[in-house]
């Protein structure tokens, strides 16, 4: 486990907000959150964080236009960038096949298993 990668949760929901926030801590990662699109590009610009979990169902600027915009943009090309979906498991293909994601997460989610998947993402190269 890498415990100093850095984490950036995106959810517009308060209470799953710090329910990964909570995962994160209890699996010793650093956690960045943000509530809106708008937010997630303006702190992975600046923070550069080691992967990024997304809700996709976000008010504003969508997740996926987020994550999009993130593979576009040059400094935050290399960030991995995860699907946090309440989706089908048939949706949540469909998000991997989108180029803008580099996997998704079902929600709900155990904290074993959330560790797991994380861990995983973060080993990746």
């Amino acid at each position: 486990m890498n415990n100093k990668a850095r984490v950036l949760v995106v959810d517009d929901n308060k209470a799953n907000l710090e329910l990964f926030v909570d995962f994160l801590a209890v699996g010793g990662y650093e956690s960045l959150n943000a509530s809106n699109g708008e937010d997630a590009l303006e702190i992975a610009g600046r923070e550069h964080p080691d992967l990024i979990l997304l809700d996709i169902q976000l008010p504003g600027v969508d997740g996926l236009t987020v994550a999009r915009t993130l593979k576009n943009g040059e400094k935050t090309k290399d960030i991995k960038v995860v699907a946090l979906t309440a989706y089908s498991m048939q949706k949540g293909i469909e998000f991997c096949l989108d180029k803008a994601l580099d996997g998704y997460i079902s929600k709900p989610v155990s904290l074993k298993d959330f560790l797991k998947i994380l861990d995983n993402y973060i080993s990746e190269p």
